[in-house]
């Protein structure tokens, strides 16, 4: 008998398999897929490995649920993963339409207001931001970009260096 403190032994053994194989059908899946399935590198990369995620909990801890139809799941979801990164790189229309550019939020020291309320960040957000990157002075900051993955990427120095246009290629600026 199973509850909510006790598990029997056969329960746990057979959550020790399915993790074993679930966890062998990812490496798999993964090897023949490529490196960039578990990358943050747009918002659905990032979405896929949220599922990837909740689909290898489901089939360990529901007894229900199949390990093949795991497997299968988890194959699917990077296919469609592996079309879409092919698609956004072929079909600029398709790039435009299914992924977020990123966005400039502070540049040379100065916070861009309308961009900053544009995505939804409040001064403090991107403040606390900035103390993670160890920044002390806003003069120190050449640019501040929200990444379409939702993260906030902080290029500062101390040194008086100029930013190098091409930091910033696809970035909105507005």
């Amino acid at each position: 008998m199973e509850n909510w403190v006790y598990a029997s032994l056969p329960i746990i053994g057979k959550v020790f398999l399915t993790i074993l194989a679930i966890f062998t059908i990812v490496i798999i899946i993964t090897r023949i897929s490529g490196l960039r399935t578990f990358a943050k590198m747009s918002s659905f990369d990032f979405a896929s490995t949220i599922a990837i995620g909740s689909i290898i909990a489901t089939i360990i801890l529901n007894p229900d649920q199949s390990i093949l139809k795991g497997g299968v799941a988890l194959a699917g979801i990077l296919f469609f993963q592996t079309v879409f990164a092919f698609l956004v790189r072929k079909i600029p229309a398709f790039e435009k339409l299914a992924t977020n550019k990123p966005m400039l939020i502070m540049k040379n020291g100065k916070i861009l207001e309308s961009n900053l309320h544009s995505t939804n960040m409040s001064e403090e957000d991107l403040i606390a931001k900035l103390r993670e990157a160890n920044v002390i002075h806003f003069d120190e900051v050449r640019a501040v970009v929200l990444e379409s993955t939702g993260d906030v990427s902080v290029l500062h120095t101390s040194e008086d260096k100029e930013l190098m246009d091409k930091m910033l290629t696809g970035v909105r600026s507005e």
